[in-house]
């Protein structure tokens, strides 16, 4: 008990220098400039919770307690929220029509559908390859950027653009790959990590050609099989062809739809891919390297495979956020969004679908439902965090079971072992 006591006690103690300064202190605008108000009830309400909430953490720990136990690793969860996986999708397409012409839900839907389809997209990439990578966010940049050129440059459309960009995404995946094919753990974050910050600032340097810090403006919308969603209702519009009133909640449902068939596609190809060889080989590559060179498998190829495909899905969701925003600028693509990106899929749990889409709605989401709080939501946020990741260390819905199992027990032929038995 009394090592418990101090455990919890130190603990208070990291909670009081960290929300003192930002809790217990507050500055508010006054006559003569800024005044610092005091908030000591606040930040001693939280260092106290902080304190009985470890003191229950370490007592748990020492009852064993059986639901908190099962709690971390419990299959049937990860079963139940598979079975959940419909009912979600469904949600997600009936949405625009549950909440038409209201225009705030229908943007905080598809910034959240954007986040869904990184988190896949990198998912490939850290869930099932093993592949820490922190720059993941250098391939949204050059899928926004592809289709920002392609388009304002040769006139090209966004259906055109889309797998261009894809592409171009993908050949920077590979070219990240070469340089890192011996490199694992830490060294490869490194690695990683310092190539998104060179493609962000080389977007920044190269003005002839990106701009520079000033982006480039005037991105083409997509269309509705060349038909645009003008405002000016003629024939060649939607809203004229189809002899509908003009209102701009059509082009933001049909960007809403857009970014859920691309999520949907990349959720596809992700549990197909799973099921082939090369997927089987990821999973490989992501529980032992070693055992997986013993085995006879490529890693050079498994490795550039699993960067090359992450980083086109990257490249669409690029794509996608250029037309929708119709301006990009480097500060769209820093670091801390490479940072959210793999929160999310480290959240949601390494290798799962619903999972990483829920963390996605968690994050991005629950972002919009704290604005009112102010900074408030940050610590709430830091929080969830650590509650994650104390309960439930390998995410929301963990899953790391290998795609093909043998349901049962099966005897091999005596011809077949050099033991002459089966």
């Amino acid at each position: 008990m009394t090592r418990a006591l101090k455990d919890a006690l130190l603990s208070a103690l990291v909670a009081a220098a960290l929300f003192i300064p930002i809790v217990g202190l507050r500055t508010e605008p006054g006559p003569d400039g800024l005044t610092i108000v005091p908030q000591w009830r606040a930040a001693l309400g939280l260092i106290a919770a902080i304190f009985v909430l470890r003191l229950l953490a370490l007592w748990a720990r020492g009852r064993r307690v059986p639901g908190l136990a099962a709690f971390g690793n419990n299959p049937a969860l990860a079963r139940a929220g598979t079975a959940l996986a419909p009912f979600f999708t469904a949600v997600a397409l009936t949405l625009p029509l549950l909440v038409w012409g209201d225009r705030y839900f229908l943007d905080l839907g598809i910034l959240v559908l954007t986040y869904v389809m990184l988190g896949w997209g990198l998912n490939i990439v850290v869930g099932l390859a093993g592949l820490l990578d922190l720059g993941y966010v250098a391939f949204y940049a050059v899928g926004a950027y592809s289709y920002a050129l392609l388009a304002t440059t040769f006139d090209l459309s966004f259906w055109v653009c889309l797998p261009l960009a894809g592409i171009l995404a993908a050949l920077w995946g590979v070219i990240l790959g070469f340089p890192v094919l011996r490199l694992r753990g830490d060294y490869l974050a490194i690695v990683t990590l310092a190539f998104g910050e060179i493609i962000r600032i080389v977007l920044l340097n190269w003005t002839s050609l990106t701009g520079g810090p000033n982006g480039i403006a005037g991105i083409p919308r997509p269309t509705f099989f060349g038909l645009s969603f003008s405002m000016s209702g003629g024939p060649d519009t939607f809203a004229g062809f189809f002899g509908l009133e003009p209102t701009p909640t059509h082009r933001v449902v049909f960007l809403y739809y857009v970014i859920l068939l691309l999520a949907l596609l990349t959720a596809w190809v992700a549990m197909r891919i799973r099921r082939l060889p090369m997927g089987r080989a990821w999973e490989a590559l992501r529980e032992d390297e070693i055992a997986c060179r013993s085995l006879g498998i490529n890693v050079r190829n498994t490795k550039l495979t699993a960067f090359a495909l992450g980083a086109m899905f990257g490249g669409f969701a690029g794509a996608f956020f250029a037309t929708r925003q119709a301006f990009i600028s480097p500060e769209s693509f820093t670091f801390i969004e490479s940072a959210i990106i793999l929160a999310i899929v480290v959240m949601g749990g390494m290798g799962s679908l619903l999972g990483t889409a829920l963390a996605a709605l968690v994050m991005i989401g629950g972002f919009e439902v704290f604005r009112d709080l102010a900074e408030y939501r940050m610590l709430l946020f830091g929080g969830a965090l650590v509650a994650i990741m104390v309960l439930r260390p390998r995410g929301l819905i963990a899953s790391r079971e290998p795609s093909i199992v043998l349901q049962r027990r099966r005897a091999i032929s005596a011809s077949l072992v050099s033991q002459g038995r089966g």
